[in-house]
This record gives structure tokens, C-alpha cells and sequence, in this order.
């Protein structure tokens, strides 16, 4: 462990990708929140870290997340639809880099992968392990999964028990497209309702999601990780606005708005692609957003 939130946060970095390097290898696919969980069970949260911030989030899982993006920038890491990837340069980063403070340095430097490096021939993450995954890989492969699973069970546990306070009373979604509409409404009503109001219809993307900060308040396994069925917005056919909304705590929460469930198409302020984040003082209660594709920007409901 190190000696402070920076140096640890780093350590649990370079376990991010010693994870996702050990599954290319073993074959077993941990989504993004047990690929966090594992790590953060490798170097364990100090007690400042565990402390619980205004999200309800423990306070190092927090900067882990957000700190991943430092992975993706150094073209390690892959946040994709179907959950996160390393790409061959970052499985030569872990040979590399094998020492703690090198990949430190290297990630904050922007240091690339020496010429030649190769890719790894067995899990980097477990030195107790490697003269058995050297001598017999079949059994290797057998024992790893098991073990990682059980370890990031672990972890995801911790986890939910930091957060269960809070994400136990605000897990309830509260869809806002239905909400909007009247109560008393006949089952023709919505048909007349599109049809008298005077929107443009437009092509929409297939999925929206919230990405942001509070993920894990709307069930979501990981914060920043819009393949999540917890993040997704609903399209309202009327006014053709994407719209969520959930009860959440009192605190100041940040957020991008990601297009079919990856980050390849993102939008932040001002409707700006692959923009600065949006940023929202929330003083508790029903949190309402609400994305225009026309814009490509939040309005405000």
C-alpha cells in the first residue's frame, strides 16, 4: 500500500490493467464494477479513503474511477459497450512498467511503451503464482478464474456494504417520460398528444445513457460507464427528449451524456463532443435530466 490516497490510487490502477491483462489470459470477463473491485481489494482503501462522500461513494473507489481515464488517454485502456478491454499496448505496459513507481511515472509522463516490448505470456498480477502458470498453463487457467472471481466478490462486496446506506433508499428509479404524462389519459391519448404538438422528429440514437459520478446511486455496478441498463435514459416520443430521473443525496455530482452505450459519441457542456463534464449542485431529492439530440445538449425540465 502506499503513503497516501495518490500513491495508492496508482498502485490500483496499475491492478486495473494486471486484471484485465490476467483475463486475456485466463479467458473470464469481469465487468467494469468487479474490475474496480478487484483492484481496490489488491490495495485495500485506508480509513480515509473508505470515508463516504456526499454521493454516498466511498471516497477512494471515487478517484479510481475517475483517475481510469488517465488509462484510456494513454491508449491502454478501452471503455466499450460490452465493459473494459486493455489493448495490446497496455498488456505491454504491465511487462514494461512491472515496477510500481515506473508505471507511476510513466502514466503521469505519458511515457510511451519501449519499442519491442512484448506482451505478456501469463498473469502479471500474481507473483506467487507465476511458476505454476509457467509450468503447467492448462492448470493455470483452470485455478486463476476461480480465484479472481472469489477475490473480486470480495471486493464487490465491500463495496456494496460502504454504499448500502444510501443506495438502499434511492435505488427506486422514477422514469420521468411517464411521469410527464397525464394520469387520467385514454390509451389513444398519446398518438393525439405527438400528433398535436409541433415537434421536429429527428433520428435518434439507439440507447443514451447518464454517464457520470452517481452511477452507482442508480444501481449501476461502476461509476462513468454508460453500458450499464441502469444509466439509460427513456426517449419521450412527444417532445422528443431523453429524459431519467431518481431520487438521490444532497451533493455536487458531474456527468457526460454517452450515445449507444460506450464512449465513442459523447456530448458534454454546451453540447460539445467529447466536452468538459456537465456539473450539477444537487440539494437532494428527485434529480431530473433531461438530453435534446437536436442540441446535443441538456435542457432543463
Amino acid at each position: 500500500m502506499g503513503a497516501n490516497t495518490a500513491e495508492n490510487t496508482n498502485l490500483r490502477l496499475k491492478a486495473v490493467l494486471d486484471v484485465l491483462a490476467e483475463e486475456v489470459w485466463t479467458g473470464e470477463k469481469l465487468n467494469a464494477g468487479a474490475v474496480l473491485g478487484e483492484a481496490i481489494a489488491r490495495v485495500p482503501l485506508n480509513d480515509h479513503e473508505r470515508e463516504l462522500l456526499s454521493g454516498g461513494i466511498p471516497r477512494g473507489h471515487k478517484t479510481l474511477t475517475t483517475a481510469t481515464a488517465k488509462l484510456v488517454k494513454a491508449g491502454w485502456l478501452v471503455k466499450g459497450r460490452s465493459g473494459w478491454s486493455i489493448t495490446d499496448d497496455g498488456q505491454r505496459a504491465t511487462v514494461a512498467f512491472a515496477d510500481p513507481a515506473a508505471f507511476a511515472a510513466a502514466l503521469d509522463a505519458g511515457t510511451p511503451v519501449p519499442a519491442g516490448t512484448p506482451l505478456p505470456t501469463a498473469p502479471v498480477a500474481k507473483p506467487e503464482k507465476a511458476a505454476k502458470t509457467a509450468a503447467t498453463p492448462a492448470a493455470a487457467a483452470e485455478e486463476t478464474p476461480s480465484t479472481t472471481s472469489k477475490v473480486a466478490g470480495k471486493a464487490a462486496k465491500l463495496i456494496e456494504e460502504a454504499v448500502a446506506p444510501v443506495a438502499k433508499a434511492v435505488r427506486k428509479r422514477k422514469p420521468a417520460a411517464k411521469a410527464a404524462q397525464p394520469a387520467a389519459a385514454p390509451a389513444a391519448a398519446p398518438a393525439a398528444a405527438a400528433s398535436a404538438v409541433s415537434v421536429d422528429t429527428i433520428e435518434q440514437p439507439d440507447a443514451v445513457a447518464v454517464a457520470g459520478d452517481f452511477s452507482i446511486l442508480l444501481g449501476a455496478p461502476a461509476n462513468w460507464a454508460p453500458q450499464y441498463d441502469e444509466v439509460q435514459m427513456e426517449l419521450d416520443q412527444v417532445d422528443q427528449l431523453w429524459k431519467i430521473a431518481a431520487d438521490i443525496p444532497a451533493g455536487f455530482y458531474s456527468f457526460k451524456i454517452a450515445l449507444n452505450r460506450s464512449w465513442d459519441e459523447n456530448y458534454g457542456a454546451f453540447g460539445v463532443f467529447d466536452g468538459p463534464n456537465h456539473e450539477v449542485h444537487h440539494g437532494g431529492g428527485l434529480l431530473v435530466i433531461q438530453y435534446d439530440h437536436r442540441t446535443r445538449d441538456i435542457v432543463q425540465p
